[in-house]
């Protein structure tokens, strides 16, 4: 498994070994050893998530006050720009955000621990989006971050789409009124 770090060293990319010839291809989605040897900790998952996105879709930015869940996030069909947001005080990048491209074509996986706020824009005409993540979902502990806020400088990709948002996401407080991690 190949490992791509980004701005935020917490989260990484993991590009898993693809074996591929004229009849199709197969690669290991998940395996916990190597998992754990790329992002240098023991994680449990309990719970996998599956989402079908029109194209313009934003979903986010999702995170759990309590009950936490760290994501291990991947596209099966279509493409996506997935963003965390790190929203832990502590942290020497408190509010500061990464984006990049997940698609089926380069089936990278995105590792989003426990802290960070998370979401995603469906570039290609739909996608549908994997991820485990580390908590169950609770509907009562979960928050969501203003997808837009100029504090965090997310460059979304937005130029000739039309983003479309529920009102719970299109509601999302900005960071300077967000509950966040100590």
């Amino acid at each position: 498994m190949k490992i791509y770090p980004t701005d935020l060293p917490e989260v990484v990319l993991l590009e898993p070994q693809v074996f591929g010839d004229a009849r199709g291809f197969f690669f290991e989605s998940y395996n916990q050893r190597a998992f754990a040897q790329a992002v240098g900790a023991e994680v449990t998952f309990v719970q996998d998530n599956h989402s079908r996105s029109a194209q313009g879709v934003l979903r986010g930015l999702h995170y759990q006050i309590q009950q936490t869940q760290g994501k291990l996030v991947r596209v099966l069909r279509g493409a996506i720009w997935d963003v965390a947001v790190d929203l832990r005080r502590s942290s020497p990048n408190f509010g500061r955000a990464v984006g990049f491209e997940l698609s089926e074509e380069k089936p990278r996986m995105a590792w989003i621990p426990p802290g960070f706020a998370h979401g995603f824009l469906v570039l290609s005409a739909s996608a549908d989006v994997l991820y485990k993540t580390t908590d169950y979902y609770a509907p009562t502990h979960e928050r969501v971050l203003l997808w837009n806020d100029p504090a965090l400088a997310i460059a979304w990709p937005i130029q000739d789409i039309d983003v479309q948002l529920n009102a719970r996401d299109a509601a999302g407080l900005p960071l300077s009124q967000a509950a966040t991690f100590a």
